[in-house]
């Protein structure tokens, strides 16, 4: 096996790993995906097509960071949900991963921010009611970068294809 197999394969798995960071916020995502595809274009013996594959997928990668950001900052911005509660609400994330093996992270997170919007607003029905909202802008925000993140994946598989072929 030479050098460039290795490095594709590698790249492979460094992609694979990546989408599945945007659903598991604790693996990296996005930016592993633009790293991996760097390293293929730098390592992987593709030439031009590595190059071409990296800049398309770089954008892809970028507009998808940027569609999760401002999808979910737009509809926390709509529904009045400051800073402070996104905060509270990833910190009781991070315990809760630690606390309840495989979803904990998720319900924690959910957790933190509806305790963090019911110390806001003093009442269940606005805090369950914000909450929701937000779990929905981050899945939405979530959404979006997913489906980037896969089409810059299938950039990657037939830029390997097109290197293979050549």
């Amino acid at each position: 096996m030479n050098p460039e197999t290795v490095v594709t394969v590698l790249c492979g798995l460094a992609i694979l790993v990546g989408i599945a960071g945007i659903i598991i916020p604790v693996l990296p995502g996005s930016i592993l995906i633009a790293l991996s595809l760097l390293a293929w274009a730098l390592w992987g013996g593709a030439g031009t097509t590595g190059w071409v594959v990296f800049g398309v997928g770089l954008a892809l990668v970028l507009a998808g960071m940027a569609a999760s950001a401002v999808l979910t900052g737009r509809k926390l911005k709509q529904h009045s949900i400051p800073s402070r509660s996104v905060v509270t609400a990833l910190v009781f994330g991070v315990v809760g991963m630690f606390l309840i093996p495989v979803v904990g992270l998720f319900v924690g997170f959910a957790a933190g921010l509806l305790l963090s919007e019911l110390h806001r607003t003093r009442a269940w029905r606005p805090a369950l009611v914000s909450s929701a909202a937000a779990l929905k802008a981050t899945g939405l925000g979530m959404v979006a970068e997913f489906g980037l993140a896969c089409l810059a994946a299938s950039t990657w598989v037939i830029g390997v294809w097109v290197a293979a072929a050549s």
